[in-house]
């Protein structure tokens, strides 16, 4: 049963609360999956609950009404802890008329999950860093009896226009009384107005997970009904907060909401809701699990042959072009052979060794027994791996198995290595991928967008050495139509829609670039060019990056002028030196990793940037960042600071096996203080994979 529990023939048109709660043996909560609420969180209707998504948990939808557009994305970053941002498309509340958006950031916190005799207890703070408009705060629990979740809570702010009880912090302290209604910029957490006012309201309802239902195309299932006392007397933002007035055009005329949800597989949500008495709303999200994504169907890796009576060594480099590689040097001596490839479909280090000794099997002598992998990314080594040529053979025949490759294998510092036949010609690699372009929280449009295609090119020279270079056709969007900046602060990013109006037809980058190895595990970089859509110069980098510890350092300097608006060769006339010491890090728990930056932005303003992600074993990143200058909040402009949220997917998640990655980076505004510049390879980006942290979670990857 996929609701957890069946409740005989019972008849919900005359069913008893008493009868619910009777019906059935207590099940436990996780047991049966949380549903959206219409803010984008797990919830009720427009009330959270106690309740969270399954832990790492992507989720993005839309819950429409009338007046009312809702665009959230959802993360459940730990799992304690849920993660929430939001656009609202909404009715112009100061001029009764017309659409304008707000966005907002909402937290909740599990404090403890339910037993058999507690409810689930959370906290949460809904618009936390927005402009305050929907800002509200909850204490909620939940307790399943059977086939019914119940939930009880309190709001404050929002939350608690519904004002049925005195703030009871209010015994703490007087000015909990009172409460800041300051809806401005927005971009700064609220602290001075977090469970403040004079009244809260309570706010509960009932989740019934309803029995399967018979049609002549099969049973339905994962359907649940909801009934939710709001604690959000509001309709709209015209009136009536943060205190009870005369003025009633913005309240409700219930608080009462009821409806419908609908969970049929692990990646569909929809619902339709009636709320506020007046209202009817469909909502719709799907859902993900970065951890065990869907992969398409692949062959399955060839067989590997068995050990030649004696073997030829001419033929390596040309299985090893067959397997897709790029053969850099190939060496014997005595039982060991040494291989330098670069390029091939594969994304990890353990899936490359494994594939490489597979290709090379028929033309090793006999007698080697080790095989040692130098992996090149972007012409610099990144790894050096050593794996026993019998337990790949036994783990290929199914003998052994992918962990006791691992286990045989050594890892080394990664360094530039002569072969006595070196074969790194140069070599040409290619590309044709989508390009997207976002801009969020334009005051007239909630999304600006601007979708293409961009063709890149690398022409590695040898020794590290290459030419780069793309072209960009835009073909959809409305970024184009965005309005001009008013920043205050040098054009640096804010000019977004005019390089998108002008630039459609583009060259993004045109540049020459050496990566090369200064010392074991100590990388460089040197580019010359144009080095991004909005900025051509020169940039350098070095990183210290040991292969077995969890951190690593690095500094990054660089000289740019501004391009023109149609990105091609001409520049605007501005100059900024800009560059910045990093420290990456790896944190112990949840695979998350923190990077800290300190140094000076493209607008000349200086600070530093903190940025938390996490990366899961499928390759899928999910992280935020957030950039504090010497530009003050007021100068800054909507927004008060840089920040956003980004994440990572490997392109061969959704098709043909490949090392390439998307990415997205999500600003709730795009403003000009805090900008970085954004070369194509980072050291970082280009070296991370060689490390024993990441060869431990991709180990399966040596037989696949």
């Amino acid at each position: 049963m996929a609701n957890g529990a069946r409740c005989g023939r019972l008849r919900p048109d005359r069913a008893a609360l008493a009868l619910l709660l009777a019906c059935g043996a207590p099940a436990a909560a996780q047991e049966v999956p949380a549903t959206g609420s219409d803010y984008g969180g797990a919830g009720l209707i427009e009330m959270r609950n106690a309740r969270l998504r399954p832990d790492g948990t992507l989720e993005a939808g839309a819950a429409l009404r009338h007046q009312r557009q809702f665009w959230f994305l959802n993360f459940q970053a730990l799992p304690f802890l849920e993660t929430t941002f939001r656009l609202t498309d909404r009715l112009d509340a100061t001029r009764g008329r017309g659409m304008t958006n707000d966005r907002a950031f909402d937290l909740k916190l599990q404090l403890w999950r339910e037993n058999a005799w507690r409810p689930a207890l959370a906290v949460g703070l809904q618009d936390a860093i927005g402009t305050g408009l929907y800002g509200g705060e909850y204490l909620v629990a939940s307790k399943r009896f059977g086939p019914v979740d119940v939930s009880l809570g309190m709001g404050w702010g929002r939350l608690g226009t519904g004002g049925d009880l005195p703030n009871p912090f209010r015994l703490l302290s007087g000015r909990y009384r009172t409460r800041s209604r300051d809806v401005g910029e927005g971009g700064t957490p609220a602290y001075g107005t977090w469970f403040r006012g004079e009244e809260v309201a309570l706010f509960g309802g009932l989740e019934w997970s309803l029995p399967e239902i018979p049609t002549p195309y099969g049973a339905v299932e994962g359907l649940r009904a909801k009934i939710e006392w709001s604690g959000d007397a509001l309709r709209d933002e015209r009136g009536g907060y943060p205190a009870r007035t005369d003025n009633l055009r913005g309240e409700a005329r219930s608080r009462l909401n009821f409806g419908l949800q609908w969970q049929p597989n692990p990646w569909l949500d929809a619902g339709v809701h009636v709320v506020h008495g007046t209202d009817l709303l469909v909502r719709l999200s799907l859902r993900l699990d970065p951890a065990r994504p869907p992969e398409p169907p692949r062959p399955p890796p060839p067989a590997i042959a068995p050990r030649p009576a004696q073997g030829d060594i001419s033929g390596i480099a040309p299985a090893l072009r067959a397997a897709g590689f790029r053969p850099l040097g190939v060496e014997i001596d005595g039982t060991q052979a040494r291989i330098a490839v670069e390029g091939g479909r594969f994304p990890t280090l353990a899936q490359t060794a494994g594939r490489v000794a597979r290709a090379i099997q028929p033309s090793l002598p006999p007698e080697v027994e080790r095989i040692e992998v130098l992996w090149h990314r972007a012409g610099v080594p990144v790894a050096r791996l050593v794996v026993l040529r019998e337990a790949i053979e036994a783990g290929a025949t199914g003998r052994g198995s992918a962990e006791e490759v691992l286990a045989a294998a050594s890892l080394h510092p990664a360094t530039d290595q002569s072969f006595s036949g070196g074969l790194g010609a140069p070599g040409l690699s290619w590309a044709i991928e989508p390009r997207l372009a976002l801009q969020l929280g334009d005051p007239s449009q909630a999304v600006r967008w601007q979708a293409g295609l961009q063709a890149g090119a690398r022409y590695g020279l040898g020794e590290g050495f290459a030419l780069a270079g793309s072209l960009a056709q835009a073909l959809l969007g409305n970024l184009d139509d965005g309005k001009p900046s008013n920043s205050t602060l040098p054009h640096v990013r804010s000019d977004i829609a005019r390089y998108a109006r002008e630039g459609k037809t583009s060259i993004p980058t045109l540049y020459a670039e050496r990566i090369w190895t200064l010392a074991p595990d100590w990388f460089a970089r040197l580019t010359g060019g144009l080095l991004e859509p909005m900025y051509q110069g020169v940039s350098g980098e070095v990183l210290w990056r040991p292969m077995d510890r969890p951190i690593a350092v690095g500094l990054d300097l660089a000289w740019v002028a501004q391009r023109e608006y149609r990105q091609r060769f001409a520049a605007l006339g501005y100059t900024v030196a800009t560059g910045h010491a990093s420290l990456y890090a790896d944190l112990p728990l949840w695979n998350l990793y923190a990077v800290l930056r300190a140094g000076r932005y493209l607008a000349g303003d200086w600070g530093g940037t903190i940025e938390l992600g996490r990366r899961f074993d499928s390759g899928i990143e999910v992280g935020a960042f957030a950039t504090v200058t010497t530009t003050p909040f007021s100068r800054f402009g909507e927004g008060s600071f840089d920040k956003g949220i980004y994440l990572r997917f490997p392109l061969q998640l959704f098709g043909p096996e490949t090392p390439a990655r998307a990415g997205a980076v999500i600003r709730p505004v795009i403003r000009d203080g805090g900008q970085r510049l954004v070369v194509d390879n980072p050291l970082w980006e280009v070296t991370r994979d060689g490390r024993a942290d990441a060869l431990g979670r991709s180990y399966l990857g040596f037989l696949r």
